[in-house]
């Protein structure tokens, strides 16, 4: 750890040591993303799988994770594990269901009528981080709303290889499709579409990346 004598310190120096490392390098951050981008835009299918390589370490076999391998997931998993996550479900989905607006109608005044109506957003996509601490939580958190909402279409992305709970809990929601995408470019692939990725019309992630 680096130790600085803040009144040695010129203003100057002061308000570089007060720079996140995250803004001083915000440029080079938009820069590698843009590629990302671009590349997700024009190759395709192709160009998820070498980045996918390239950032995962990891080759999937397919793009898109199957039913099977999502039932296989399912039976991996014990009772225990498998019972928090439908306790923590329902929970979710009774704090949820319990905010879900009803339709209004006004008659302001003789022949006037003003309505207040919600309608779920048609396409969402759900970024869920992997790594050594998968975040069944966080499908939890998007996935369970975007259910009660009646989306109708839902999809989900996270780097392979997906956890099992992950994976379980996205049965649990109802989710139609998961990818093994992590990333720039899963956010790239939901936010234009691939030849396997659909495109959705907003994406959701955790609440500190989102």
């Amino acid at each position: 750890m680096k130790t600085v004598v803040w009144k040695s310190l010129s203003e100057q120096q002061q308000e570089k040591a007060l720079e996140r490392p995250a803004i001083s390098e915000s440029a080079s951050i938009t820069e590698a993303v843009t590629s990302v981008i671009n590349d997700v835009r024009t190759g395709g299918d192709a160009a998820l799988k070498a980045l996918t390589e390239k950032f995962d370490k990891v080759v999937p076999e397919n793009i898109r994770v199957s039913q099977e391998e999502i039932d296989a997931a399912e039976s991996r998993l014990g009772d225990e594990i498998k019972t928090a996550l439908k306790q923590a479900y329902d929970n979710i989905a009774c704090f949820h269901k319990a905010q879900k607006p009803e339709p209004l109608t006004v008659e302001t005044m003789p022949g006037v009528v003003c309505e207040l109506v919600t309608r779920p957003i048609n396409r969402v996509g759900l970024y869920i981080p992997g790594g050594s601490a998968p975040l069944p939580s966080t499908v939890l958190m998007l996935g369970v709303p975007s259910q009660i909402a009646g989306c109708r279409k839902v999809v989900l992305c996270s780097p392979p290889p997906i956890a099992d709970e992950i994976l379980y809990v996205a049965k649990l929601c109802g989710i139609d499709q998961v990818y093994n995408l992590g990333g720039a470019q899963a956010v790239a692939a939901m936010a234009y579409g691939t030849e396997t990725v659909c495109k959705v019309d907003k994406i959701f992630g955790p609440g500190n990346a989102s």
